[in-house]
């Protein structure tokens, strides 16, 4: 399945594999899918799964999926093992950090994603 929606003012494709749209079709709540990418000492980009939104600024997909773009930093860079807490970064213009492209795909029991960037063909 393949969905174009705007998020922050920026389109953002999204691309569901067979799998996370039968494992989607079966839930009975809806899936919210967080893209989160962290400031730091590194950019790391992670793709979160959740049963209910954190900020309510999820964007709907479907009746069963919701998207949102979290952008975060921390007081201190981590160690191995050692994750600081995260708090969301404000950003003046988060339409220039929202991603183009998500994947979402499910295996083994577990929900998997990706985000980028750079054009996604």
């Amino acid at each position: 399945m393949k969905a174009i929606i705007t998020l922050a003012g920026k389109t953002l494709r999204v691309h569901l594999s067979r799998a996370a749209a039968r494992a989607l079709a079966r839930r009975d709540a809806p899936l919210v899918v967080e893209m989160e990418l962290y400031f730091s000492c590194l950019i790391r980009k992670t793709v979160r799964f959740r049963d209910t939104t954190r900020h309510g600024a999820a964007v709907r997909v479907t009746d069963r999926l919701l998207v949102e773009f979290r952008p975060v930093t921390s007081a201190r860079c981590g160690l191995s093992g050692d994750e600081p807490a995260l708090r969301d970064f404000p950003i003046a213009d988060p339409r220039a950090y929202v991603p183009r492209w998500l994947t979402i795909d499910y295996r083994r029991g577990e929900w998997r994603g990706q985000f980028g960037y750079h054009r996604l063909d």
